[in-house]
């Protein structure tokens, strides 16, 4: 028997589909990439997707890193806060106490000034008894500077100049530095006084030696003559003189000191 087919081509394609249902589908990602390669030839195009890739990656590398960062600063500043808010009182303490600790420094040198400037006269007409040679004696000793004393001294607050470039530490240290000095300052002044000596003599030699004497004294300096004149006294000629001094701080050595002791009264 013969069979005609009246379908061109169809014994063709059974043909290929039988041979292709027989084989097995393989994906190859190396031929299909040098197949798109070979089919897109244009540069351009090539840098504009390798751009575009790389500016997606950077973008997501950018957004991961401002994420990580903006994690860890909200928690520092949640740590800052939380840091602030328990130590407030302690710093509100360590203000006051530091507010406290100025103020002593006034006041200690008030103390200090006038414990040491008690004895300071006592020491004086000490030094002078002692200094005054023979055929001379005092008329008057007076005290010509004006008497000065840290308590009395101005209140307005003096601003401190710092150096902006400093730590906090450091200008504190600088205030407290500045504000001794200050205090120490206001001490040695008030224990600075000017006197005047007024005395007779009949040897003008004894005169030379009574300054000599008072200028040897560690409690008194610069001695000057400011006046000499001859008078009668008692009916005799004498040297009647004027002398101008002020008093030095003397050494600790020459500071002598006792235990005070009080007896008890039955």
């Amino acid at each position: 028997m013969i069979e005609i087919n009246l379908l061109p081509g169809d014994g063709k394609k059974k043909r290929r589909a039988k041979a292709t249902s027989g084989s097995t589908f393989r994906f190859q990602p190396a031929q299909w990439f040098a197949g798109i390669t070979e089919k897109i030839t244009d540069k351009y195009l090539l840098g504009a997707i390798g751009a575009s890739a790389l500016s997606g990656l950077l973008i997501a590398f950018m957004f991961i890193h401002q994420t990580a960062q903006a994690s860890g600063l909200e928690e520092r500043e949640t740590k800052a806060v939380k840091d602030s808010a328990q130590f407030s009182a302690v710093l509100d303490a360590k203000t006051k106490a530091e507010a406290t600790r100025d103020s002593l420094y006034q006041q200690i040198a008030i103390i200090k000034s006038i414990d040491d400037s008690r004895y300071l006269w006592s020491h004086l007409m000490y030094e002078v008894s002692n200094a005054l040679p023979q055929y001379t004696w005092l008329t008057e000793i007076t005290q010509t500077s004006q008497p000065r004393s840290v308590a009395a001294v101005d209140t307005t607050a003096k601003k401190v100049a710092t150096d902006s470039t400093q730590s906090p530490r450091q200008q504190r240290a600088e205030r407290d530095r500045a504000r001794k000095a200050h205090s120490d300052s206001l001490l040695a002044s008030a224990k600075e006084v000017k006197f005047r000596i007024i005395g007779h003599t009949v040897d003008i030699q004894a005169l030379t030696r009574f300054m000599k004497s008072l200028e040897a004294s560690p409690f008194i300096q610069n001695v000057q003559l400011t006046r000499s004149d001859l008078v009668q006294a008692e009916g005799k000629e004498v040297t009647e003189f004027s002398l101008e001094a002020e008093t030095q701080t003397p050494p600790p050595f020459a500071i002598k000191t006792v235990p005070l002791i009080v007896s008890a009264v039955h």
